[in-house]
Parts: C-alpha cells; structure tokens; sequence
C-alpha cells in the first residue's frame, strides 16, 4: 500500500479520508499547511511519501499554487498528485489541471472512492 500525506485544513473531512485510506492498508500523514508539507517532504530521516493528495476546496490552502510551486522546486519527484475540489466549483478543477496534478476528482469521490485511487497511484510510484 501507499505512504500518503494528505495536505487539508479541514479536519473532519481529512479525518475521514485519513480514516478510509488507513483502513484500506495505507500509511496516511494529515498535513494542515504548507510549512508543514515543505518539512515533511525534505524530512529525509523519515520515509518518503508516494502519493500528496490535496484538498483544493481549503480557503486557507491555495493547494493548486503550493503543488506548482513544488512541483519547480523539483520537491516532488517521485511523488504523484491527487487533488479533490467541490463538484460545483470547477475553477477549483481548472487550477488543479494548470498545476499539474495528475488526477483531480470530486470530493464525493474521493470518499467513496479515495482508498482505491490512492492504491492505483501508489502501485504507478513504485513501477
């Protein structure tokens, strides 16, 4: 399974995917800012992580931004991206494909169907 780092200031949501993901046999790290994320990525003591998935719905968190940022910073290598924004919000989904995530889904399918996406982008990590 993957090791995960699920970037979201929104606790009870992120509780819920971390709780789903985990039970699926995923190793999740919620992460609420981006300092945080920074740290935890040059963190080379700790293992890193194979799949970011992000929330683009977070006022707070310009997730979109942070990943593209990443992303030039070569800060993601080896990482792959999954955003989930509001289905109603597609400039969230617009940032998120300009950003460069690899898979962008709503957030309702990221709780019904987060654990198995994680998995397919975690096994492409590894080949």
């Amino acid at each position: 399974m993957a090791r995960v780092l699920a970037l979201t200031g929104d606790l009870l949501f992120g509780s819920r995917v971390q709780g789903a993901l985990a039970a699926a046999g995923h190793e999740v790290e919620l992460i609420a800012d981006e300092q945080r994320l920074r740290t935890r990525l040059a963190d080379v003591a700790a293992p890193g992580a194979e799949v970011l998935v992000v929330d683009l719905t977070d006022d707070r968190l310009d997730g979109a931004a942070i990943v593209e940022a990443l992303a030039r910073e070569a800060r993601l290598a080896g990482v792959r991206t999954l955003g989930f924004y509001s289905h109603v919000d597609e400039s969230a989904r617009e940032r998120g494909k300009r950003a460069g995530f690899e898979l962008l889904v709503p957030r309702s399918r990221m709780a019904r169907e987060g654990a198995e996406l994680v998995a397919r982008l975690g096994q492409a990590a590894r080949l």
